[in-house]
């Protein structure tokens, strides 16, 4: 047999030519650069050897397209758009790739004068998907791998004064690709930044600087080591904080290395809540390097990882480089936004999944304060569906590509005091590769902590890392020793996919309760939707939308910000989840509220409260407290001032404290919001009034139609079907449906597991109600109509026996009393409904809202953290959320009234006990057929969802389900609500009225 002859780019232990050895990403440096960003000559092949004959030779070549850099090819029109979660896109054939190998031939003219030739020339590209060679005027310059890492080429011996010509060709597969497996579109080309760096032929090639701590956690321990490209070098350093000299020092080496120690008194600290830095500047000759090093010292102690002496919480984030028009290609301005939005959202930690960020991503974090786990460009998740999925894991002939990925990106990144955790990798089983790799990583840098989730066994990592652990497993590490007793990160959790994650409360309060289980990562960050228009409308691509199979949909869709950049309601939540400040309510006391500060470092001291007595939502008192000094980790309580008042009849009483910043940080104003929480002050005068008796109620029966009508009212029944018809007043009809009952809600991506048995075995979505009797009377001034059904779903043996009582007042009001009994004759039922509860239908032209309830976002029984009881108006349309796969959303929990308006008279709805309420222009079934949002076929009518119980949202899509007491069970119910016409305007004084019945 003939032995398959390797071509380069099929040669896992050949990882580079002619590229520079790793080195420090310095912040700054004296040098020049001309940025080869923008226009291209292009040239798309579907293999390598298609390559035309002299396509390297310079000149500019006839015929090519052009093409952006950095950009990636599949969004300029190359190929084909594809999204995978674990599956490779061809044969599994280690190192083999496809003959098909789609390429992309680069080419730039760049020219070059006879100053810029006195010093060397540095090609660097800072990332290029999947491998690369590079021409310079004709010439092989280079070869290159690792696509999220940057390659370094000194192409000073192939360049001359005047045009030269740069020749780049792409290889979408490589022997590289079996190890870069990860969960996101498949995407090619020059998609980070390149340039060209003038480097002095005498220049500080490397930095490395220690900046840690001694026992006293007080005095600095720092030290420099520096590499120069020339073995004699004669120069000076300064470390300087805010402007101000620290110290500073001259070397003098004739080995090309240099290395500076110090202790220094008394240094700031760097964490993520204070995130002091310093300034390194060294002076070679007329040029210098800039460097800002953090002081802080991580270490493992009494199963606990500590920073500074103090074991810490990550309230993390997962995130991935995400354009929704660029794709990989992104911008420091967009990362810097998404760096922001975290901070502003209480998140304190990052882990880069799964490969090495921009090299700014690291400054950023560095200035703002987040933990960072830096993670390798590897991944392979496909073999496990090979079922040998250690395959080149524990295969010794990938050792060197292995570990090249994690020591490549450890010397590029290790100044930055942002990381504190070097991961190897994600979701590649676990072998000898791993070991050694966790060995090398331990030579180069001893002072952080490694991590990698697949060595199941923390075999050689520092921290025991999970993803997904249910929420008894989570318990199960937090008692136990298991492991090796390390300390345990959950680094994904909280799958963020369309309407969710719920549950994240019952998380939080479990790595706050074990000392071992030191916080998590949301997946996560965004939603990878592309954007696309139809119409003049934009909505966003998924797996799928572009032909591509086979393909994980939507898989993609599952971050806590959606491709427009909009914080979902989900950020909303996890915001107020993982607050560092938690606020409750002193047992037996009205006023008397306890802040539990959970910072690690920062002491309340930096933080004002303000409050505010609220009547059904409205402020009467407010007030602020500038006096809060709780340690990190202690409580204090506080008297809020309140102030006699008048209570008013039949109105709620709220208090609402909310925490903010006190100063002006580099993430956010004074009074930015940290964190927020009412409570119900159970102060209430209830007043009941005798109803007025109005005009006489005509009651008739026609045709199968009861109609009881007076001049405020006209309510028809249908006698046969056992429903209400419709509600209308002055010829003008409000409600177009009344009541049905109903259990089904459009699903979510959360529930994906139990779609399938919902709706095709217990088909929750094809409930039918059969009338069993109908009656009516009139009773004191007032028809009360009485109707017997059976609810029950296609083909099952369970169900509801319900009793709908109608009374229609002479003033205009409808009562609705519903209760349901539950019944089994047989065996066979889900294990949780979706909701119970009641559809109506209302006349389409009422789309101004206004409700009293939780709000002003969604909220669900599990996700309800970041919301607040008040009056909120809206529109229909406003009240839902517009996902980017469209599913059950905009539901609002603890509803004591909504009304729905044309802007004059309005139908007003009072529910008494509060209940779960839906307003949304569509149907279920619409939004479960609809694809995309503007898919969504509208209804004629306002649909209208009142809840008995909805089940909550978990996380299943990929983790804990809904937990037990967030799972709506069959059971006996009742609801009762009341519908009227009112104006508009006097719907909320309305409401504050209550009648004797």
């Amino acid at each position: 047999m003939t032995q398959r002859k390797k071509k380069r780019w099929e040669n896992q232990e050949l990882t580079a030519i002619g590229r520079r050895e790793a080195r420090t990403a310095f912040y700054e440096d004296s040098f020049s650069r001309i940025s080869l960003n923008g226009k291209w000559q292009f040239l798309y092949l579907d293999a390598p050897e298609l390559s035309p004959a002299g396509f390297e030779a310079p000149g500019a070549k006839e015929g090519w397209d052009t093409i952006d850099v950095p950009s990636v090819w599949q969004l300029r029109g190359y190929g084909q758009m594809h999204y995978t979660d674990v599956l490779y896109l061809f044969p599994v054939n280690p190192p083999y790739v496809p003959t098909e190998n789609p390429t992309g031939i680069y080419k730039k003219s760049i020219c070059l004068d006879q100053e810029w030739l006195k010093n060397d020339t540095i090609l660097k590209f800072h990332g290029v998907d999947s491998a690369f060679d590079v021409w310079v005027n004709g010439e092989h310059a280079g070869y290159g791998k690792i696509s999220r890492l940057p390659s370094e080429f000194d192409i000073t011996s192939y360049i001359k004064e005047g045009e030269n010509d740069i020749t780049v060709r792409v290889y979408r597969w490589s022997d590289g690709t079996y190890l870069e497996d990860q969960d996101m579109w498949w995407m090619s080309g020059i998609y980070r930044d390149v340039e060209l760096i003038n480097e002095p032929k005498q220049a500080v090639l490397d930095c490395q600087v220690g900046a840690s701590l001694d026992d006293d956690m007080e005095t600095g321990l720092f030290s420099v080591d520096l590499t120069f490209k020339q073995s004699e070098a004669r120069g000076s350093w300064m470390l300087s904080y805010e402007g101000e000299e620290v110290k500073t020092g001259t070397f003098e080496t004739k080995e090309g290395t240099v290395h500076v120690q110090e202790k220094l008194p008394n240094v700031h600290r760097w964490t993520a809540e204070t995130p002091h830095l310093y300034d390194l500047l060294v002076t070679l000759g007329d040029d210098t390097i800039r460097v800002r090093p953090g002081f802080r010292r991580i270490e493992i102690r009494d199963q606990q990882f500590l920073v500074n002496g103090q074991a810490i919480l990550l309230n993390g984030a997962n995130h991935h480089d995400y354009d929704p028009e660029e794709g990989r290609t992104v911008s420091y301005e967009k990362v810097k936004e998404d760096l922001l939005l975290m901070k502003q959202h209480n998140i304190n930690a990052v882990r880069c999944s799964h490969y090495p960020a921009n090299e700014y991503f690291y400054d950023l974090c560095d200035e703002y304060g987040l933990y960072v786990i830096d993670e390798a460009d590897l991944e392979c998740h496909g073999f496990e569906w090979t079922g040998n999925y250690r395959w080149i894991s524990d295969d010794p002939s990938w050792k060197h590509a292995y570990v090249e990925r994690s020591i490549r990106m450890v010397k590029r990144d290790r100044n930055h005091p942002c990381i504190i955790m070097w991961s190897m990798g994600n979701e590649s089983s676990f072998g000898c590769n791993f070991r050694s790799t966790a060995e090398e990583i331990r030579k180069l840098d001893p002072t952080r902590l490694i991590h990698y989730e697949g060595d199941f066994e923390a075999e050689v990592t520092d921290v025991y890392s999970t993803m997904y652990t249910r929420i008894k497993g989570m318990k199960q590490i937090g008692e136990s020793e298991m492991k090796g007793n390390k300390p345990h990160v959950l680094c994904e959790y909280g799958h963020a996919m369309g309407n969710g994650p719920g549950g994240l409360k019952a998380y939080q309060n479990l790595f706050r309760k074990y000392k071992r289980l030191q916080g998590g990562f949301i997946w996560e960050w965004y939603d990878h939707g592309i954007r696309a228009e139809k119409d003049g409308e934009i909505y966003y691509n998924y797996g799928g939308c572009y032909g591509d199979f086979p393909t994980n949909g939507n898989f993609c869709i599952d971050g806590v910000l959606m491709p427009d950049r909009t914080p979902s309601p989900a950020l909303l939540e996890y915001k107020q989840v993982i607050a560092p400040v938690e606020i409750t309510k002193v047992a037996g006391s009205r006023t008397k509220i306890e802040i539990k500060n959970h910072y690690d470092f920062l002491s309340l001291d930096q933080v004002v409260l303000y409050w505010s007595l609220e009547e059904n939502g409205k402020a009467i008192q407010e007030g602020n407290i500038e006096t809060l000094s709780a340690l990190p980790h202690e409580a204090e309580q506080v008297e809020i001032p309140l102030t006699v008042f008048a209570v008013k009849k039949n109105t709620d009483y709220y208090l609402r404290i909310r925490v903010c910043q006190k100063y002006e940080t580099n993430y956010a104003p004074a009074r930015h919001e940290i964190a927020m929480k009412q409570f119900d002050l159970g102060i209430r005068q209830d007043e009941l009034e005798v109803r007025i008796p109005q005009e006489e109620l005509e009651v008739t029966e026609e045709n199968g139609i009861l109609t009881v009508k007076n001049p405020r009212i006209c309510a028809k029944f249908h006698t046969v079907f056992g429903n209400l018809v419709s509600l209308e007043r002055d010829g003008k009809m409000y409600l177009t449906q009344g009541p049905v009952m109903n259990l089904y809600r459009a699903t979510i991506d959360n529930d994906m597991y139990k779609k399938d048995d919902w709706m095709n075995k217990y088909f929750i979505q094809k409930g039918s109600e059969q009338t069993e009797s109908f009656s009516w009377e009139k009773k004191g001034g007032a028809a009360v109509i009485t109707m017997e059904k059976y609810f029950g779903c296609l083909n099952q043996s369970w169900g509801f026996h319900c009793t709908y009582v109608y009374t229609v007042y002479s003033g205009g009001q409808v009562k609705v009393q519903l209760t349901g009994k539950t019944i089994q004759n047989g065996k066979e039922e889900p294990e949780f409904l979706p909701r119970i509860g009641v559809v109506m239908k209302a006349a389409g032209s009422l789309q101004k809202t206004a409700w009293y309830g939780l709000g002003p976002q969604e909220n669900y029984p599990d996700s309800k953290e970041a919301v607040s009881m008040g009056v909120y108006e809206s529109t229909v349309d406003g009240m839902g959320t517009n996902y980017v796969f469209p599913q059950e959303n905009g539901h609002r929990e603890q509803v004591k009234w909504f009304a729905i308006s044309d802007g004059d008279q309005a139908l007003l709805c009072r529910m008494p006990e509060g209940l779960g309420m839906n307003l949304a222009n569509y149907t279920d079934e619409s939004l479960e057929k609809a694809r995309h949002p503007h898919e969504i076929e509208r209804s004629g009518d306002v649909i209208i969802h009142l809840d008995f119980q909805h089940s909550g949202l978990g996380s299943n899509s990929c983790g804990e389900e809904q937990l037990p007491e967030y799972k709506v069970k069959r059971q006996d119910f009742s609801m009762t609500f009341t519908l009227e016409i009112t104006k508009a305007c006097q719907a909320a004084e309305e409401t504050t009225r209550q009648y004797l019945d």
